[in-house]
């Protein structure tokens, strides 16, 4: 149905023409796209997999293959707010995993869960390149990413609270 291309047509063409028209070109767009599609459904649809896939003169498997290297994207729905908390060994030295665990204690779910009214996802990620300043995590939100640094369970929490306020 390319519901992609329908809806987002206008974006999606500015999208290709910052690249060379040229098969080379229209793969450097598949990130960029990938995102738009993540943006407007929430997550990666294999509807938009597919749609992208024939833009990008590429095959389904190789988008699907980007979504899975790379830790922005989901091919799943999942909560509204997604917290990566960097947990690399810099990070976990200064208490990142500790963080981690305690925040996800008060949430009452286990990293990689969704809390029960479907509002925020944490995820353990490597390198968010902040090491100097963990425990710290990134917020992927409508807007873009937002990063937190020197965070305590705290000071996560109270920026929890207010994303569910809205």
């Amino acid at each position: 149905m390319n519901a992609l291309l329908q809806k987002h047509a206008d974006e999606i063409q500015v999208i290709l023409a910052k690249y060379p028209a040229d098969k080379a070109g229209k793969r450097s767009a598949v990130m960029p796209l990938l995102y738009l599609a993540q943006h407007a459904y929430g997550y990666i649809t294999k509807e938009a997999i597919r749609e992208i896939a024939e833009l990008c003169e590429m095959t389904d498997t190789e988008v699907t293959s980007i979504i899975g290297f790379y830790s922005l994207y989901y091919d799943q729905l999942s909560g509204k707010y997604h917290i990566q908390v960097c947990t690399d060994l810099p990070c976990a030295l200064r208490g990142a995993e500790e963080f981690l665990e305690k925040l996800c204690e008060n949430l009452g779910i286990k990293v990689g869960e969704t809390t029960q009214d479907g509002m925020i996802k944490i995820e353990s990620v490597m390198c968010l390149a902040g090491c100097d300043k963990a425990p710290m995590f990134q917020v992927q939100t409508s807007e873009g990413l937002e990063y937190h640094e020197n965070q305590t369970v705290e000071s996560a929490l109270e920026l929890i609270n207010k994303l569910r306020q809205g």
